[in-house]
């Protein structure tokens, strides 16, 4: 059975810095299979950030505009543990940020209904 449990969302003020974790258990994925999304009041699920496969063992970050420059997205294949860094932190980083897995190919993905397997959530809140 696979299980994604996130952890690390607390209160932050602006400025500040959060690093969440996704401890995945019941199968490995690869880097490019795996994301984070974030879902703030009122609003739809959005695309934070995945990896791209550049070829061979390599990856690279993709990430939303929204965040670029100031979130880092990491793997730690020895702890199937991915990670999201997350620094400079604005009142509109507010959100539950979730984890998320797929099994499929050839997908989108920055779109929701690419992934096959989701976290519970972590609450990320930041005060002005």
């Amino acid at each position: 059975q696979v299980q994604l449990v996130e952890s690390g969302g607390g209160l932050v003020q602006a400025g500040g810095s959060l690093r969440l974790s996704c401890a995945v258990s019941g199968r490995t994925f690869s880097n490019d299979r795996m994301a984070w999304f974030r879902q703030a009041p009122g609003k739809d699920r959005e695309f934070v950030t995945t990896y791209n496969w550049s070829g061979g063992s390599e990856y690279y970050g993709d990430y939303a505009d929204s965040v670029k420059g100031r979130f880092t997205i990491s793997r730690d294949s020895a702890k199937n543990t991915m990670y999201l860094q997350m620094n400079s932190l604005k009142p509109e980083d507010t959100a539950v940020y979730y984890c998320a897995a797929s099994l499929r190919t050839g997908t989108n993905r920055r779109r929701i209904d690419a992934y096959d397997y989701w976290g519970q959530g972590t609450q990320v809140t930041v005060s002005s």
